[in-house]
């Protein structure tokens, strides 16, 4: 029997106070806050998100996020337009927010 799901305390913005209570759970549930449903195609790129911040320690800003998505996934996906399209609006911030990760350094 899984566990009931508890929302995790949030940041003024909207992201994790606490990074280790993220979860695929979480990750659902704050992606259905701005009303997005996630598919495998989100999933990608959470998880390249995830590891991208667990090597490097850092959230990657859009240009990066475009660079290692086309390495990573190929060129049809490392376009800043299908990562738009998948996160609509500040596409690196929200990234980061539904990855449980903190806020790119330059992102408003």
């Amino acid at each position: 029997m899984t566990a009931p799901f508890t929302e995790p305390a949030l940041d003024k913005e909207g992201f994790l106070r606490q990074l280790d209570d993220w979860s695929p759970a979480v990750a659902e549930w704050l992606a259905g806050r701005q009303s997005i449903d996630l598919t495998e195609a989100h999933w990608e790129i959470i998880h390249l998100v995830r590891a991208y911040y667990e090597r490097y320690h850092l959230s990657p800003a859009m240009r990066v996020l475009v660079n290692v998505t086309k390495a990573q996934l190929g060129p049809e996906k490392g376009r800043s337009i299908h990562l738009m399209l998948l996160f609509p609006g500040k596409t690196a911030r929200l990234i980061s927010q539904i990855a449980g990760l903190p806020k790119p350094d330059n992102c408003d």
